[in-house]
């Protein structure tokens, strides 16, 4: 039976991770009791026992972790400690070539919310030449505030919550929040995004959005969609074309561990759109996939999604 730690399983994602393998017969969860949880001692000890372990800590933690976990453990690091850093495989199995390389690696980064959504959309157009790598692109994402943690949650879910917490919040204002750096590496952009990250009063879903113009693309939307038709052909991610009236949900997507993309608009303003669920296919969800991969299982086993490319 697969052994499986995971260091911070106390914080959303851990306990979404643990909450969905908990129910799996065919792994078996290492546990620390509550006093051990943070002793170096015992961490070693469990990350030297498991055959996987998910590192769902700070960057800091994160770094200590991989220092003190063995060679031959596989780990998914859930932070943004790796995600661009030499010797990790970046754990978005869809895009080209990646998920052969998930299956053998021993070091997996589990991407950032934000930037699956953003690499989702930009990924396959820069592999079919229809972005090129110094287009000056911008991205406005929303999230459910789950996104932010405990913290964050307590501070929704209170009943004397801060009435400025009932709309819509723009962050990441100074244009240095922390997934930049890998939406343009994954990418292979010259120039990161302009981005404008929302959290809004609703608990789980993100829509993330790429507007194009023909300054940053020469395509018709309906070559975009073709793209993304082919290129999605299996794994977690599917076009579709679908809405609500003229809507789009935020929170079309949550509980569930797939993302769609779509694209909107014309040959003059397109709008490019990922919606998924931030705790899924943005944290828990891909972490799940990775690790399915890692043991040569089918990807989506234990995870909520549909089938087909447009299902």
């Amino acid at each position: 039976m697969t052994k499986i730690f995971i260091d911070g399983s106390a914080g959303t994602t851990g306990l979404r991770i643990r909450e969905r393998l908990s129910a799996r017969p065919d792994l078996h969860l290492i546990s620390l009791p509550e006093e051990l949880r943070k002793d170096p001692s015992a961490r070693r000890e469990a990350l030297d026992a498991a055959d996987i372990a998910f590192l769902c800590l700070p960057d800091a933690a994160a770094v200590e972790a991989v220092s003190l976990a063995s060679a031959d453990t596989v780990i998914i690091d859930t932070s943004t400690a790796h995600r661009t850093a030499p010797g990790w495989v970046y754990g978005f199995p869809e895009l080209t070539g990646y998920r052969d390389r998930i299956r053998s690696a021993k070091r997996i980064a589990n991407p950032g919310c934000h930037a699956s959504g953003f690499i989702a959309l930009v990924f396959p157009l820069m592999a079919a030449g229809l972005v090129k790598k110094e287009a000056r692109l911008s991205c406005f994402s929303l999230t459910g505030y789950s996104g932010g943690g405990k913290k964050m949650i307590a501070e929704y879910e209170a009943a004397d919550r801060d009435p400025l917490l009932s709309a819509p919040r723009q962050y990441g204002l100074a244009q240095a929040h922390k997934h930049l750096p890998e939406m343009a590496a994954v990418c292979g952009l010259t120039h990161s995004p302009v981005f404008c990250p929302i959290v809004a009063p609703y608990y789980a879903g993100m829509e993330v959005t790429v507007p194009l113009t023909p300054a940053e693309t020469g395509a018709k939307p309906e070559e975009i969609a073709e793209t993304y038709r082919e290129f999605y052909r299996c794994g977690l991610v599917r076009f579709s074309a679908s809405e609500e009236g003229g809507f789009l949900s935020a929170g079309a997507m949550a509980g569930r561990d797939d993302m769609e993309v779509s694209v909107f608009g014309n040959e003059e303003r397109m709008l490019l759109v990922a919606r998924f669920d931030n705790l899924g296919k943005g944290a828990s969800g891909a972490a799940i996939q990775n690790m399915n991969l890692a043991l040569s299982l089918d990807e989506k086993t234990g995870l909520v999604c549909a089938e087909g490319p447009e299902a």
